[in-house]
């Protein structure tokens, strides 16, 4: 086969073009003309899509729990005070208390267990990213159930786990506090960027009650297979876990040293 030799005025390879299989990020998108090459245009109008779609599809709350009941979790289903999608969108501080109803539930939930304070609850909720949750966070609870047996406290007492819908990181504030937990962690959808609708981010608070703050909770974010994986999310999270109950304190008060300690001998 016969190769035809390229215009003399053909451009040279973008130089960024090899740095594109280390990111998802938009670099060396090429030009036509002055504008994007049609095949990036279409790329970033899916990418959209995807995005926008991340913020408006419902969780499939019966599937989730399903699949967290076959791994031997208790579950339960709060919703917050937001009563539709678009209120929650626009309401933030609807979505971060409980309704009436459901604080009844989570109230029978403590009267349960006898008045006994719990260690963790887990509350696992929609966000701004139902989808990363379905598809991520069975697995990470599984991970984390080993993770902190790895740890040394696979005897904690645990609350069910309690799915909310329309729900704020502070939602679990109420959630916990009710629950007479020690710690709280949520585990929620994430704001969902243009390369990344799926990420799943985690808050843990020490004490919750309602009107914690940002500055008392420690976050890992960007919880998927390709970004901050679920097994090293799992061993974090088991860490500040261990950590907090210890210092019994979290947030500020508590630095994140997993990185160092997870490291082998």
């Amino acid at each position: 086969m016969t190769t035809l030799p390229l215009p003399a005025d053909t451009p040279p390879p973008d130089p960024w073009s090899a740095l594109r299989q280390h990111t998802p990020a938009r670099i060396a998108l090429g030009r036509a003309g002055t504008s994007l090459p049609t095949h990036e245009l279409l790329r970033f109008a899916a990418a959209h899509a995807m995005a926008r779609d991340a913020v408006h599809v419902p969780l499939d709350v019966a599937a989730l729990a399903a699949a967290l009941q076959v791994d031997g979790w208790a579950t339960q289903v709060v919703a917050s005070r937001a009563p539709s999608r678009e209120a929650y969108l626009r309401r933030p501080d609807w979505g971060r208390r409980l309704q009436a109803d459901s604080v009844a539930v989570l109230e029978a939930a403590a009267a349960a267990g006898a008045g006994a304070p719990v260690d963790l609850a887990i509350v696992v909720a929609d966000g701004l990213s139902a989808a990363a949750v379905q598809q991520h966070v069975p697995l990470l609870l599984r991970l984390l159930r080993a993770a902190l047996a790895e740890v040394g406290a696979p005897a904690l007492a645990l609350a069910p786990v309690t799915i909310a819908t329309q729900a704020r990181v502070a939602l679990a504030d109420e959630v916990g506090a009710l629950l007479q937990a020690r710690l709280v962690l949520i585990l929620l959808g994430e704001r969902p960027g243009l390369s990344a609708p799926d990420s799943v981010g985690a808050y843990l608070t020490h004490a919750p009650e309602v009107g914690t703050t940002d500055a008392q909770r420690n976050c890992i974010s960007n919880i998927r297979p390709d970004g901050l994986a679920p097994d090293l999310a799992a061993r974090r999270l088991a860490w500040l876990v261990h950590a907090a109950l210890r210092r019994r304190t979290t947030g500020i008060a508590l630095k994140d040293d997993s990185a160092t300690a997870l490291l082998p001998p």
